[in-house]
């Protein structure tokens, strides 16, 4: 058994399903594989004949997209609403029943067929936030064919390098995508990234948007041809499922923020939809008829897994929303898409949830809507800090599931399983391995460590269903660059540790880990305490080159939105107290700065690296990733009328402008601090 199962008290239901994963993992998956249809029912599980490279039910045979929609339809379902549309952006919502889906499905699998798409052919999908995005990854789907979805709004370059890597027939893309205060036109980028792209792409798919310039008829009179989504989809016939082999590859996902040739995640056919079946059950408790809502982006693993296909696998209703959390039009807009769907399951990032409370501290914008539909809030794609899960856990009275995972396994790693048992939660904690996962803690010479002690956080081998099985073109460079520091176990990249009850604390990337005086501490700890002040919104602390210590942290802080006259000077007394006194002296946290915004990734992931390297001074390049370029502006700013060390600064941008009397004032040392 893992390491958590062998040092905590028997859990109930859960321990027997994680036991009997541990124990069987060949019954185990079987038996989860009677949850799907299948052309060839798979006779075994686990196939580990070129192990450490492994493969799940392969010789079964099954297609994706017949799971997702054809399934429900024959089973007289075809009536259930499948997929919501909701775009405050364009103010405009659209409800598609499943076989409405399916036919749009099928009849976009004809248009790509008719195209010369066949089996084993990639379609590289760059749209915004709409149906045709859902469309066309089932469609690919359908036919056998491997997508790769690039998130809208990615330079030119980086399309194009993933052009190159994937050698993509075809491209669907739409005229641009639509911000709050702006819109991006695609065209253009296609174009460039065509042009600086060494493989030559056959065709160009365009939705034309009537709120983006742009269509597909401007663009003729290349090696590539261009036509237009609408027009096309109207002559096209349906097409069938094409049966694929279970080990064949659904997806290829390109993970962000990428140095040199893109890494691009296979995800399997077989191995995935029974991964996807299983967690929609057990660890977010969606059945048939449910609504759920992922607030995320089908670019990014989360969209794939839970905005498309884990509800549509699993017979729910999924809700695809093209705004933001604030802005479109104002922080109660989540609250309001749960309110108008009646949406069971939310799941979306710390991030998001953040710039709520950022924006309406108080939450008085949740009080217009009806929220008594909602059953559980679940979060990933960073640390969830203690603070933030304490407000949403007040404000909606309702499990705030905190769970981790990542690109390359799919679904979730550590979880709170909500369909299995309601298990105690616990801030700071995603809670405890999922089944099929073996997660261990080890040092840095691959020796298991105690309770308590953090180290590198490791999965035995195998990984079970759904996770990656291998890179594009890569064999060789996944096992270089996953499996090969400790054989027998996939390097998760993250550091943590298991308290004594058995619950996971991820604590950040191990390149988060800094060495104070010989001192090894993680970044993410002192962020935890940060993120406990009442005035910070969110945080991020980065180790900086020390000529006596080697490194020393520095703490970045975002203040609440009604923070208004803050003492820089005291609040840097009480953040240094803080972390002193949680952590202790051998930390030595003396430096904090306020700043008007933190830089990010369009998933709300902090850019810490790219803050360590123009906080160090080194050469660093802004990630394609990045939502907001200005953040970036802030941090250079802050460095250059930055504060002697052992005080706090305020970035001008960040001192917030005089506000209205009522809103919280800072005048007095350790005013409302938790100890």
């Amino acid at each position: 058994m893992s390491q958590r199962v062998a040092e905590h008290k028997v859990l109930g239901a859960y321990e027997s399903v994680v036991a009997r994963a541990t124990d069987d993992p060949e019954g185990f998956w079987l038996d989860a594989a009677q949850a799907i249809d299948w052309d060839v029912y798979p006779t075994s599980a686990l196939d580990d004949s070129e192990a450490p490279l492994y493969r799940w039910f392969s010789d079964a045979r099954l297609n994706t997209s017949y799971n997702a929609l054809d399934r429900h339809v024959l089973a007289g379902r075809g009536d259930t609403t499948a997929l919501i549309y909701d775009s405050p952006v364009v103010n405009k919502s659209k409800s598609y029943s499943y076989s409405q889906l399916l036919d749009k499905v099928a009849r976009c699998a004809g248009m790509l067929a008719d195209l010369g798409v066949v089996k084993g052919d990639r379609v590289v999908i760059y749209l915004p936030m709409i149906p045709q995005a859902v469309v066309a990854m089932l469609a690919c789907a359908r036919l056998g064919a491997v997508h790769s979805v690039v998130f809208g709004g990615f330079a030119a370059k980086e399309l194009a390098a993933r052009l190159d890597d994937a050698g993509a027939k075809v491209i669907i893309t739409a005229s641009g995508g639509i911000e709050p205060s702006r819109v991006v036109e695609y065209l253009p980028t296609i174009v460039e990234a065509l042009a600086l792209s060494a493989h030559t792409v056959e065709t160009v798919i365009v939705k034309d948007r009537p709120e983006v310039p742009g269509a597909a008829a401007e663009h003729q009179g290349t090696d590539t041809r261009w036509i237009d989504w609408h027009s096309t989809m109207v002559d096209s016939a349906p097409h069938a499922p094409v049966s694929v082999a279970a080990t064949d590859p659904l997806y290829i996902l390109y993970t962000s923020g990428t140095t040199g040739s893109p890494k691009g995640v296979v995800r399997d056919n077989g191995g995935h939809t029974v991964a996807m079946v299983w967690s929609m059950t057990n660890i977010y408790d969606v059945h048939p008829g449910d609504v759920m809502w992922t607030a995320s982006d089908v670019g990014w693993v989360v969209g794939h897994s839970y905005i498309v296909y884990g509800p549509l696998l699993a017979g729910a209703t999924t809700v695809l929303y093209e705004g933001k959390p604030v802005g479109t039009p104002d922080a109660g807009a989540f609250w309001r898409v749960v309110s108008d769907y009646k949406v069971k399951t939310l799941f979306t990032s710390p991030t998001a949830l953040r710039s709520i409370r950022k924006a309406d501290p108080h939450a008085s914008l949740a009080k217009n809507y009806d929220l008594s539909c909602l059953d559980a809030l679940f979060l990933a794609g960073e640390r969830l800090d203690p603070d933030t899960w304490t407000w949403a856990t007040a404000l909606l009275e309702k499990p705030v599931i905190d769970h981790w995972w990542q690109t390359e396994t799919g679904w979730a790693i550590c979880a709170s399983p909500h369909g299995i048992e309601h298990l105690p939660l616990r801030a700071g904690s995603p809670s405890f391995p999922s089944p099929g996962y073996n997660v261990e803690i080890v040092d840095d010479a691959g020796l298991t460590v105690g309770v308590l002690d953090e180290g590198h956080i490791v999965i035995r081998l195998p990984l079970p269903p759904g996770t990656l099985a291998t890179l594009w073109k890569g064999d060789q460079r996944y096992i270089d660059g996953y499996l090969s520091a400790l054989p027998g176990y996939y390097l998760t990249g993250d550091s943590g540790y298991f308290d004594r009850e058995g619950y996971l604390y991820v604590m950040g990337r191990t390149d988060d880990i800094i060495n104070v005086a010989g001192h090894r501490l993680s970044t993410g700890s002192m962020e935890q305490v940060l993120s406990q002040h009442p005035f910070v919104a969110e945080c991020a602390v980065i180790g900086l080159h020390d000529p006596i210590k080697g490194q020393k942290p520095a703490g970045y802080v975002v203040l609440k939105s009604d923070v208004v006259d803050a003492d820089a000077e005291v609040l840097a007394t009480e953040l240094i107290a803080m972390v002193r006194g949680q952590i202790g002296a051998v930390a030595a946290f003396k430096d904090v700065t306020v700043v008007s915004a933190l830089p990010k990734t369009r998933s709300g992931k902090i850019l810490r690296k790219t803050m360590r390297q123009i906080i160090n001074g080194e050469d660093y390049v802004v990630p394609p990733t990045i939502d907001n370029i200005e953040a970036i502006s802030v941090i250079v700013a802050t460095i250059r009328s930055s504060t002697p060390a052992g005080s706090v600064g305020f970035d001008t941008a960040a001192r917030p402008p005089a506000q209205p009397a009522g809103k919280h004032h800072h005048s007095s040392p350790h005013k409302g601090v938790s100890p």
